[in-house]
Parts: C-alpha cells; structure tokens; sequence
C-alpha cells in the first residue's frame, strides 16, 4: 500500500498514525483513556473524522474514500450514504456497507442476495481500485517532483 508521512499534523499522547495514505488520509489510532479498547479515526481534508473499532473497517473505509475520489459524510444521517458511493456501482456500495457498525458480511450478502464469498470478492476489487489510485497518485507526485519512488 501507498504511505506518506502526514503533513505537519501534530496528535496527542494517546494517538498515533496507524495508516498514512497519499494526499493528507490518513487512519489516527486512538486510544482514550475512557473508553476500553482502541479506535481509528480516519482522516481526510475536508472530511468530517468517522471513528472505527477495527482497523480493517477503516482501512476498508479508507479504499473506499479512493475508490470514489472522495466523499462527504456530513448530512448523510446515521444510515444514510454519500451520492458518491451510490454511484460508484455495486462493489463500492457493498464495502462502504461492510465499513459501517451496522452492517457485517452477512447483512451485506442477504442486502444483494448473494453469498458472503460474492462480497468478498466486492471487497476486493475496490481495494484493488483504490490501491491502484493511491499509486498512480504516488508515481504522479514522483513525476512532477523530480523524484523516483
């Protein structure tokens, strides 16, 4: 996967960068002091901060951010989904689902009536867009810098 070093960003005691991505996303591990566990928060320019308690599901969140180029939260509601997704296709809709705390593979499958491999296999092909994204971005960034990756 595509990592830069965050821009500048300054975290508290109890954060750390867990995943940083190309163009300032970046996954912030937190750990509060009261709460149990650890939570990754992920982070983007103009995107409102979504929280998760896996890092799978906001890594999954993260390519799901790439693979639309993008997408604003904020007035979406607490089940609602950004234009973006919905307009991506099928295999998108069903990570960005799968990413989110009400949702597990089986409610995604029963949600399009497939099997949980059909999904995965969903799943796959938007982390491999977004990957595919974030390195044309990197190779992109090389060019016109001067510099080699």
């Amino acid at each position: 996967m595509s990592r830069t070093e965050p821009d500048e960003a300054t975290y508290r005691d109890d954060e750390s960068i867990h995943r940083a991505y190309v163009l300032d996303v970046r996954i912030v591990e937190t750990k509060p002091p009261d709460a149990d566990g650890v939570r990754y928060r992920f982070e983007a320019p103009n995107h409102t901060g979504v929280s998760f308690g896996d890092a799978e599901y906001a890594e999954l969140y993260a390519d799901v951010y790439f693979d639309v180029n993008g997408f604003q939260e904020a007035g979406t509601g607490n089940r609602g989904v950004p234009p973006e997704v919905i307009q991506a296709g099928r295999d998108t809709l069903a990570a960005y689902f799968l990413a989110q705390p009400y949702a597990d593979r089986s409610w995604v499958a029963s949600f399009y009536g497939k099997k949980p491999h059909r999904i995965e296999r969903y799943v796959s092909a938007v982390r491999e867009r977004a990957a595919e994204i974030r390195d044309g971005v990197d190779t992109e960034t090389a060019t016109r810098d001067g510099s080699d990756i």
